[in-house]
């Protein structure tokens, strides 16, 4: 299975389906120049998924949203159903009141969150690949808008019951946008800001105010969430690029290597130019 969809007349809008066996090992999400964020179905039995290096328990019936800049590589791909789409073809961001995902599904509150299906739940997936599956070979010239609304209805879908599997209690709106709209922030302005201070003042809040939020809702604090996002974004310059610490602690907006190894190994308890040693 592999179906490939791109927008006439526009920017590079592209959305794929395809079944993950179709992925090369280590597969890392550029392709074209393109970025893409993945919903990955796991219909088969349990396996290993190793994500930036880490490895997972990928449950049987499990559904993992992939991040674009998240690199990733199954054990056996043969019952992995994949979904993709880049930001030209669906903004989550623009939509946010559409799907109401941003910060939540891909950004949060964990980076790596496998949401599980029961057996209702596994049926209306199943439903909806079929769905997906017949639109993909339709001629029809409302194509494009009828699979932007499938991905929005699968969106929607994983969001409602990851809410569910990840919230210890039930947020308010107003609350719940809180957190999203501060774990956005950090997707944005991570390389060049550390402070829980600088987020909150964005968010007209107090630190104290989103540090108590975020102890009801999360399982992290708004500083770990800061400090977990320069990590994995340094780990993956490490692994998947030639640059050197210099120019790693350059791109994540230290003021010099020094600073950032110190960071780092207070983080992680790794020395950075012994991690770089053993991914050359």
């Amino acid at each position: 299975m592999k179906y490939s969809f791109t927008q006439p007349n526009s920017e590079g809008s592209l959305f794929m389906l395809l079944s993950a066996k179709q992925f090369e090992q280590n597969y890392f999400q550029k392709k074209k120049g393109f970025t893409f964020h993945t919903i990955a179905w796991n219909r088969g039995a349990r396996q290993t998924i190793t994500i930036d290096e880490i490895q997972y328990s990928f449950e049987p019936n499990a559904v993992l949203p992939l991040m674009m800049n998240q690199s990733f590589c199954f054990e056996d791909a043969t019952d992995i159903v994949v979904w993709q789409f880049n930001r030209e073809f669906y903004c989550i961001v623009n939509h946010d009141a559409e799907v109401g995902c941003v910060g939540f599904l891909f950004f949060g509150p964990s980076r790596t969150m496998f949401v599980q299906l029961d057996a209702e739940q596994r049926d209306k997936m199943e439903k909806m690949l079929t769905l997906f599956e017949e639109e993909f070979n339709s001629e029809e010239e409302i194509k494009s808008e009828m699979l932007r609304m499938l991905l929005v209805r699968l969106i929607i879908l994983l969001t409602r019951l990851a809410k569910k599997q990840y919230l210890p209690i039930d947020p308010n709106d107003e609350k719940l946008n809180l957190i999203r709209q501060y774990n956005l922030l950090v997707e944005i302005h991570f390389r060049k800001e550390r402070q829980v201070q600088f987020y909150a003042s964005m968010l007209n809040k107090s630190p104290k105010t989103v540090s108590n939020l975020f102890g009801m809702y999360c399982k992290k604090s708004p500083l770990e969430i800061i400090h977990d996002r320069v990590i994995a974004e340094a780990k993956r310059l490490f692994y998947y690029t030639d640059k050197s610490v210099k120019e790693i602690a350059n791109d994540l907006g230290f003021e010099d290597a020094a600073h950032f190894s110190k960071f780092f190994k207070r983080i992680t308890t790794i020395n950075p130019s012994s991690l770089k040693r053993m991914t050359t």
